[in-house]
């Protein structure tokens, strides 16, 4: 069987072969398994039969992202400034690099007329797509599973941009206290997204199998929001984004981080495939819990811990993790492994080898 059909047949709650896999990385992790285990990223995926294989996505070909002080700006208009982190795994220090928010352009604004006037709203036309449906035959090709997510600052979202835009204490604010000018901002972004989303997927001719959206709604005791609020100001922009992936024959993914436990049910009243990233330390989000309660009306992937087990645990720990979690989420299919989120380079070479090959030793169906 291969990834294909093994992955389509999990997502539609069935039993393949075995358990699909996925693999989610920091780059600082990709330059790690480089430089000690002498595999680039793709070279690893294939040694541990990885089945969804994400695409690049289209080319950036807009305006030059820079302030007038000459720092890197997001395509919303927001300055970033790179923060360096050095990391032990115990044996070696390693470095991860991430873009750290110096400004909320929209901080201050205080009518809709300056949201709507605000000049640095990206435009689709920013990105050539010409090269998405290219990108989606070489992994097709190989019968794996084309996934489209883009990168960490430009992923289908619409809170994360907000707090970018906005600020986080502002925004939250602004979502009990100023809702017309949360809608506004909101709206701006869904629109981009709508349009870029779109261009995608008309682009890759039907070729994108998942698309992943990516944004995080809850904390580690419970949800950012109330439910009643979420369905209120995001459910709307969360919607249009499956729609729009269902309309080209995509299956729609979704990750947020935290507890979510109390909107899963509205996930799945709006049409969402997979959910992602089941966060096991986070409040109810225990995968027994979740395949339990909606096991059969909704997939996940993910549930591998990287808080506790991966970065601090042995290599038993690893694989007794492994097993657990396999055991309360394949059964009856739904289910993708992967970790809960992104391994980070404090995570040792033996724990990441530990950790793949853990999912081909417990994640056999009996039947197969």
């Amino acid at each position: 069987m291969d990834s294909r059909e093994r992955t389509f047949l999990a997502i539609e709650h069935q039993e393949p072969d075995r358990v699909p896999l996925d693999c989610w990385l920091s780059s600082g992790t990709k330059w790690k398994i480089e430089k000690q285990m002498g595999k680039s990223f793709n070279d690893f995926l294939d040694y541990y039969d990885i089945d969804l294989r994400f695409i690049e996505g289209p080319k950036y070909i807009g305006p030059v992202m820079k302030t007038e002080n000459n720092v890197d700006i997001d395509i919303w208009g927001v300055p970033r400034n790179p923060i360096t982190l050095t990391l032990s795994d115990g044996n070696g220090t390693w470095s991860e690099t991430y873009k750290d928010v110096t400004e909320s352009p929209l901080q201050k604004c205080s009518t809709l007329e300056e949201i709507y006037d605000y000049p640095h709203w990206p435009s689709a036309d920013w990105f050539d797509y010409s090269c998405i449906e290219e990108q989606c035959d070489e992994i097709r090709e190989k019968r794996r599973v084309v996934v489209f997510m883009g990168d960490r600052l430009n992923r289908f979202a619409q809170l994360k941009p907000a707090m970018y835009l906005r600020g986080v204490e502002q925004i939250l604010l602004d979502m009990v206290m100023n809702t017309d000018m949360v809608r506004a901002i909101f709206g701006k972004i869904e629109e981009f997204y709508m349009e870029y989303g779109r261009r995608i997927l008309e682009s890759a001719k039907g070729k994108i199998d998942i698309l992943c959206t990516g944004d995080d709604f809850g904390s580690q005791q419970n949800m950012l929001i109330s439910p009643s609020m979420w369905k209120d100001l995001l459910g709307k922009g969360f919607s249009n984004y499956i729609k729009l992936g269902k309309a080209y024959g995509a299956k729609v993914m979704h990750h947020t981080c935290g507890s979510v436990y109390n909107i899963i049910e509205d996930f799945i009243e709006y049409g969402l495939d997979i959910l992602q990233s089941i966060q096991p330390e986070a409040a109810k989000m225990d995968p027994g819990l979740l395949k339990n309660e909606f096991g059969g009306r909704i997939s996940f992937q993910g549930g591998i811990s990287i808080q506790k087990v991966l970065p601090y645990g042995k290599p038993k720990d690893v694989e007794e993790h492994v097993k657990y979690v396999f055991e309360k989420m394949m059964g009856g299919g739904g289910y993708i492994a992967c970790t809960a989120h992104n391994i980070q380079a404090d995570t040792s070479i033996a724990n990441i080898e530990t950790l793949f090959e853990a999912y081909h030793k417990f994640g056999k169906y009996a039947s197969k």
